[in-house]
């Protein structure tokens, strides 16, 4: 799918921050703590709202409470448009983190168009750990969470290098079983997690891929969410914004290039006003 024409970029942005106020909404309730992330916390800070050409928003959560949402998502929200998708060991969506989609909208992604899982519009809900100040306790969590990375998402990895992606074909081929594959990331996830964020000087993010597996954040500027007007309401960051936005992407007040102004998440087919219901078999599970 190429790019998206103006009224249909708007209309998925209204989506985005539809879904995203419901589940700030679910975390206030349950005294949660979330921020957005990534393009959602610039976008707060430069525009007051949506990156004006960005298409989705994420949100970061300590691993406790991220542990916590899922599992009182899942029992409270079972009949809600809005369906939360998490890996497990009969259920693979490629992604190595909770997703809430919402089921009243299409939107099929490239490397899960073989999956029969709800695809729609997607909120992406990512937890952050504690990073060991011990460099050898270090290695060991990079290492886990490099395992846990090809195991859970069950795809081998592209675009992180050579070396990268020859240890996922070797892990994959070499346990073929999804049973076998479940239990490694479970090991591996218990590994990677076991240091507490109030035990570590720094916060990591491992669910994010190899790439920003490596950033090491104060752990201070996660200290608490603040709230920030985005469009015509109110969005939580983290307290340290700058300090966690300069580490990620640099000077996040300069605009990038006209040319580099576009959406950045591919999607091989969109319907924004009909369930995924109506594709299967044509645009997913072919």
């Amino acid at each position: 799918m190429g790019k998206l024409e103006k009224s249909e970029l708007e209309k998925l942005q209204k989506i985005n921050i539809e879904m995203a106020t419901v589940f700030v909404e679910f975390c206030k309730k349950h005294d949660l703590t979330c921020y957005l992330c990534g393009g959602g916390c610039i976008g707060a800070i430069r525009h007051k709202g949506m990156i004006p050409w960005d298409d989705d928003l994420d949100f970061f959560m300590p691993r406790t409470d991220y542990e916590k949402m899922w599992r009182l998502w899942k029992k409270e929200n079972k009949n809600s448009r809005y369906v939360l998708e998490k890996s497990d060991e009969k259920h693979v969506d490629h992604n190595l983190f909770v997703t809430i989609r919402d089921s009243q909208t299409t939107l099929v992604k490239p490397y899960q168009k073989d999956l029969d899982i709800t695809h729609g519009v997607a909120l992406d809900i990512i937890p952050i750990d504690g990073y060991p100040d011990s460099k050898f306790e270090r290695k060991k969590q990079c290492f886990w969470a490099l395992i846990y990375s090809i195991y859970c998402a069950q795809l081998v990895p592209e675009n992180h290098g050579k070396i990268v992606t020859l240890l996922g074909k070797i892990a994959l081929g070499i346990v073929p079983s999804r049973k076998l594959r479940y239990r490694i990331w479970r090991f591996a996830e218990k590994q990677m997690t076991k240091y507490p964020i109030t035990r570590c000087k720094g916060i990591t993010e491992l669910c994010s891929g190899p790439g920003y597996m490596k950033n090491w954040y104060p752990r201070k500027a996660f200290d608490k969410a603040i709230f920030k007007p985005f469009e015509d309401l109110e969005m939580p960051i983290p307290v340290g914004y700058d300090a966690y936005l300069n580490i990620a992407f640099g000077d996040y007040m300069e605009m990038p290039p006209v040319e580099k102004r576009v959406g950045h998440h591919d999607a091989l087919f969109m319907d924004l006003d009909n369930s995924c219901k109506k594709y299967k078999g044509i645009y997913y599970c072919r």
